[in-house]
This record gives C-alpha cells, structure tokens and sequence, in this order.
C-alpha cells in the first residue's frame, strides 16, 4: 500500500481545522461515507447492505455519474442516506484553478438540487481529498460543509487483500469516526469483503450508522 496515513493524525486535523474529520458524539456512533458514485454495478449492492442493518450513510457523488445513472441517486435518496457533491469530473483540487474548481463543483451543486435531498447542509467532499486553502475558504462562504475523514479503508487499492483493507476498518475506527469507502468498480473487491464485515462487527458491538447532516 502507498506511503498513505490510515487513520489521520490528530495534528493534521488542528491544521486544517475548518474542514470535518469527525464528528462529536457521546454515543456509539459511526458515519459510513462512499464516494464517487453512483455506480451501477456497485451503488445498488451497498444500498442493500446497508438496509441490512438499518444503516445510513453519505455518498459523495461525481456529477457526471449523476447524469448517467439519475435512478440510483433517486434510489440512494428514497433510502434516506445523506448526499453530498464530489466535483463534476472528479478533479483534484491542489492542481486546479480556484475558479474552475468552484465552477465544477457548482454544476453537481444544480444536478443535486434538483432532487429532495435528506441533509439540509450542502456536503462536500474533496477528490484524493486534496483542496487548497483558499478553495476550503470559498466554499466555506457558500455554506458548505467540507467533509474528510478520520479512517481511510484504502479500498480502492489493488496492492493491499481484502482482509488488510478490513483491518484498516476495524483497527481505527471509533465513535465519531468518519470512514471513507469508494462505490467505484476500482474498489468493488475490497469493498465486497470489508463493507459487509465492518456492519456486522460494529452493529454486535452496539454501533449504530448514521449520515452526516
């Protein structure tokens, strides 16, 4: 696995400290997030996992995959979980113009307007979760909430097994924790295996899922 910290440091945190990594709770819970769907061959099948425990969740959804698969985003809504916009074509923000940025996200930003959306805070996640300061700033001011995370389950990546990305899970998280998978076909493998595992084991221990609001 790539040099990739996976459980964010505390001191990362104090830094950027306008964007969420977590959330405070007194009770046990966790927040299940999924981005860069939807995706038809994998946004269903979570769906479905996650109604097997009563657990909502937040996808972080890419804009042009909104366009192409608008039924699943229904569904994804119709199921009460949290929606929040991901850019329009997944940019990464440290190499894009603050401008440009902020236009891609506007444009997911009418997409998701369009529909009945659970959370009344506008969520955003940055791609790679790279965004500079002054994008955070812009968005800020547009009432944003900038969403990260505090454990990263690295499903996406081919070079760890299943049970390491599980692992990643289990060993991290927390009540508050923010935990990011990825709806994606790059990370279906992973995330087959960890997703179901990581409901069982955290609903036998009390944990109840929420979404971000």
């Amino acid at each position: 696995m790539n040099s990739i910290f996976v459980k964010i440091p505390r001191w990362i945190q104090r830094i950027f400290n306008k964007q969420d990594w977590s959330i405070k709770t007194e009770g046990k819970e966790i927040y299940l997030t999924f981005d860069d769907g939807p995706t038809p061959e994998i946004t269903e099948w979570v769906l479905d996992q996650l109604a097997l425990y009563n657990a909502k969740a937040t996808f972080f959804c890419i804009g042009k995959n909104i366009e192409k698969h608008p039924e699943i985003l229904r569904k994804i809504i119709a199921e009460e979980h949290g929606i929040g916009n991901h850019t329009y074509q997944h940019l990464q923000g440290w190499k894009t113009k603050t401008n440009e940025y902020l236009n891609d996200i506007l444009k997911t930003e009418k997409l998701l307007r369009k529909h009945p959306l659970k959370n009344s805070v506008k969520l955003f996640r940055p791609p790679y979760g790279k965004i500079k300061r002054a994008q955070v700033r812009k968005l800020l001011s547009k009432k944003y909430k900038v969403v990260m995370w505090e454990v990263l389950s690295a499903d996406y990546d081919h070079s760890i097994s299943t049970k390491k990305c599980l692992e990643n899970i289990l060993k991290n998280t927390s009540s508050g924790s923010i935990v990011v998978f990825h709806d994606s076909i790059k990370a279906k493998k992973n995330l087959q295996f960890a997703l179901p595992r990581t409901l069982e084991h955290f609903s036998k221990q009390g944990y109840i899922f929420k979404s971000i609001s």
